[in-house]
């Protein structure tokens, strides 16, 4: 299988590329720095410079971009749609590395996680922006997308368990009541989902059992 990732040289990147090298897929990266050690392939390229030739003959495209400064919050918008503007109307399917804060937390999915009391406020507007990001996603039919939510606690440096629970759309907590998960846990999710393909036009979340 082939694939790209795109802002390859992130944390989360990082370990999907690895995981998916793990498993023999060809891995190709995308970023903005001269070199990326980890796929057999890097293309020095900024994501809003990507082209659909650039794309074409990918089984998956990978999106880990990220932003976190308040004056580049906008570009979770607009970077996703310019990938979905390039995949249009192809069979490369597109895997979002998305947030928490957009999950419900009840069975009405009228209140997410970001409105809780306990959420921190410095993150509420990258919450904001990462499900403005989501909902625009939804409206892309001539896409074939999935969006990737991780527990609340997403730890960079957590270990590998080799084990998640898959949830949906709603918050998952674990049998310890938890909502956790290791970067490195996350990347197994991703490449499953990349193997199999089970949830096109669907967001989904992982927690680490």
């Amino acid at each position: 299988m082939k694939i790209a990732v795109i802002a390859a040289n992130g944390k989360v990147a990082g370990k999907v590329i690895t995981e998916a090298v793990n498993r023999g897929f060809d891995v190709t990266g995308f970023g903005r720095r001269d070199n990326n050690s980890d796929a057999q392939e890097y293309v020095k390229k900024d994501l809003f410079d990507i082209t659909a030739d650039d794309l074409k003959g990918f089984d998956a495209v990978v999106d880990a971009f990220g932003a976190w400064t308040e004056d580049t919050l906008g570009l979770h918008s607009t970077s996703l749609k310019h990938l979905c503007d390039v995949l249009s109307g192809t069979d490369t399917r597109l895997l979002v590395v998305g947030g928490a804060g957009s999950l419900y937390v009840n069975p009405e999915h009228t209140a997410k996680v970001s409105d809780g009391p306990d959420f921190p406020d410095e993150f509420k507007p990258l919450a904001a922006a990462m499900a403005k990001a989501l909902s625009e996603l939804r409206e892309r039919n001539d896409v074939k997308w999935t969006y990737i939510s991780p527990a609340g606690d997403f730890q960079a440096d957590g270990e590998r368990s080799g084990s998640y629970i898959l949830g949906g759309e709603e918050l998952t907590l674990n049998s310890r009541n938890e909502s956790i998960i290791s970067y490195a846990d996350y990347a197994i999710a991703m490449v499953d989902e990349i193997e199999k393909g089970d949830h096109i036009w669907q967001r989904i979340s992982v927690v680490r059992e």
